[in-house]
């Protein structure tokens, strides 16, 4: 079973725009196909970024979002990470460092940093865009 961070702008795709490029990572998830996994800091962002007022979410769509993407989710516990490059926006190192901690096999992120970083460095996990990962899925 492949093993899935999701950035924080692909949780928003798949929870609240409901974009066509992460439907089949969408369908994945809730079918049990893919294991997604998150921390507390990832968790932090998610509930921070849901109150954004250009989302235009009232307080049940919040609590409800949140809810649906925990409940589909396995919470990693805080440790070190090894070694990684530095991604430069340092808001998303987090889940280059959740992805090594998890040995996650995929990355998926719309973030032009973090995307920088695909081939340019050794990691133990791709990167990649929701598209790429849905291709993936596809097989």
């Amino acid at each position: 079973m492949l093993r899935f961070v999701l950035d924080t702008n692909v949780v928003l795709d798949l929870f609240h725009w409901a974009n066509t490029d992460a439907v089949p990572i969408m369908a994945a998830l809730e079918a049990g196909r893919i294991e997604c996994f998150v921390d507390e800091r990832t968790l932090d962002e998610l509930q921070r970024v849901l109150t954004y007022p250009q989302l235009k979410m009232t307080p049940e769509m919040i609590v409800d979002r949140y809810a649906r993407y925990s409940g589909l989710v396995k919470c990693v516990p805080a440790g070190e990470a090894p070694h990684l490059p530095r991604c430069k926006d340092r808001d998303d190192q987090k889940f280059l460092e959740l992805a090594a901690r998890c040995g996650a096999d995929v990355l998926v992120s719309k973030d032009k940093a973090l995307l920088k970083l695909r081939g340019r460095t050794t990691l133990t996990f791709q990167i990649m865009k929701p598209a790429a990962a849905s291709a993936l899925l596809a097989g």
